[in-house]
């Protein structure tokens, strides 16, 4: 008996999740104490879904006169909402993640279609980390006593919050739950390209039942956010996006009485020691890269590879980057998904081929791109220099570039020769040499022989054009609190 050899690997079989699992309305108002109501100027923008560019919905646009209702909304409800005990306000944000955990399949594939990720993104790393951020900050909400802030803490008053189009319903729970925890309301201005998930997550605070004004959501565009981060009844302002609109932010709040955290870009280094182990540095440069298309504040955009092991590595890299599969996003098979807009489409487009241009060695694997939507081919550079652009800006797309080191020290040199300082990854056998790497490294979260690996539990945050302040953990606790 013989067994007929086949040339080629089995093919995966298309595995789309239904995208009827969620109802998307025509059209969504802002949502203000408690109810969702029209823009004042009765302005709307479209959303649409990067992988096909099909409008998903007509959303109201937020101007001066919303955000003034917004902040008067939060601002009466703060007084009920602090006064009550923490162990009250505790119950609201069980409920609230007890929701999210029933109604997450819901929530993953509205993340997927308006943002653009892969569907076991949303639904294997972004819901489960969501409701653990609810979780996690409602066992605090009556224990701030013993925080670590001393006898009593208070909230600050009404929370102004910015947050990006990249994760946006789990940056919405990092900055969401800590401020109901600690007694503060709150009002949220999502990213103008994904604004659904924000909205859907207003319709779970009125099924928990959260007092009215206590959460308000703004859809809009800068100048919505501007108005928030500038109006003078917000006590505390929280951002995560561009560095750029970051210094603007700071020179905003600059002199007044308002409290303020920036978690900002970054271009973080993964550094690959010559005793590390090949095959799983391999699949933690593809995670800390290529996950979320690269889109992700704290990727590790920078791979520095021990001379040593350069040449075997980046074969092995470029072997693995052939297996991703890059399509639509509602396939569970599917690796790499659409970038969220053509304005990201077009920056990383423009800051590969200036990498072409400066001479660094572009290479992608064979790859077919979808006819609709915005997309982009993993891509990876060798022979990239620190003067290269690819190596010093942030790119923000699925592109990683190599460099090369002889010894510790000069690993640590390049990787804090940045102005961004949010992340990094060590891969070594050496338990005493991460930790002495480590303690160099001038970057706000440093990972050890993994990438992107988060916890509620812990503070996230950056140094430098990076940032400060921390999300998560008790640290993020204080950001909210009058301590």
């Amino acid at each position: 008996m013989t067994i007929e050899k086949r040339s080629s690997a089995f093919e995966y079989a298309p595995a789309p999740e239904s995208r009827s699992i969620v109802d998307i309305a025509p059209s969504y108002g802002l949502f203000i104490d408690g109810e969702f109501a029209e823009a004042a100027d009765g302005k709307v923008f479209k959303t649409v879904s990067p992988s096909t560019e099909e409008v998903l919905s007509e959303v109201a646009q937020a101007g001066q006169a919303d955000v003034d209702r917004a902040v008067q909304a939060a601002r009466r409800a703060f007084a009920k909402w602090s006064a009550l005990p923490g162990a009250e306000r505790a119950k609201y944000l069980f409920r609230i993640a007890r929701i999210i955990q029933e109604r997450s399949r819901e929530l993953a594939v509205l993340e997927t279609l308006d943002n653009g990720k892969p569907i076991k993104e949303t639904r294997d790393a972004d819901l489960p980390l969501v409701a653990a951020h609810f979780f996690y900050y409602a066992g605090w909400a009556d224990k701030l006593d013993h925080a670590g802030f001393g006898p009593a803490p208070k909230p600050l008053g009404v929370a102004g919050q910015v947050i990006p189009w990249n994760f946006p319903l789990l940056m919405l729970a990092w900055k969401i739950a800590p401020a109901l925890a600690t007694g503060n309301t709150v009002v949220l201005k999502p990213a103008e390209t994904t604004p659904l998930s924000a909205l859907f997550f207003a319709d779970v605070c009125r099924q928990a039942g959260l007092p009215k004004g206590v959460v308000n959501i703004l859809p809009g565009y800068g100048d919505a956010g501007a108005a928030l981060v500038a109006h003078p009844d917000v006590n505390k302002v929280a951002f995560t996006g561009s560095t750029a609109v970051g210094k603007e932010i700071a020179r905003t709040v600059a002199g007044t009485h308002k409290k303020l955290t920036l978690e900002l870009g970054g271009k973080g280094a993964n550094i690959v020691f010559d005793d590390a182990p090949i095959d799983q540095a391999v699949e933690g440069i593809v995670n800390g890269i290529f996950f979320n298309q690269g889109q992700v504040c704290c990727a590790g955009s920078r791979l520095l590879v021990q001379e040593s092991i350069h040449d075997e590595l980046l074969d092995s890299l470029k072997r693995r980057l052939s297996t991703l599969r890059l399509g639509d996003p509602l396939d569970k098979n599917t690796d790499i998904g659409a970038i969220n807009s053509a304005e990201q489409l077009a920056r990383i487009t423009a800051l590969a081929e200036r990498g072409e241009a400066e001479g660094a060695e572009r290479w992608s694997p064979a790859c077919e791109l979808p006819s609709s939507g915005y997309w982009f081919a993993p891509t990876l550079f060798t022979n990239v220099t620190q003067a290269h652009t690819i190596a010093r800006d942030e790119i923000f797309g699925p592109v990683l570039s190599v460099l090369t080191f002889r010894t510790p020290d000069e690993a640590v040199a390049k990787a804090n020769n940045t102005p961004y300082g949010l992340s990094a990854g060590i891969w070594t056998e050496k338990g005493s040499r991460i930790l002495a790497v480590a303690n160099k490294l001038r970057a706000g979260v440093i990972w050890s022989n993994t990438f992107n690996k988060f916890d509620p539990t812990s503070p996230f945050g950056g140094y430098k054009e990076s940032g400060f302040g921390r999300e998560g953990g008790r640290h993020g606790l204080e950001a909210y609190l009058d301590v």
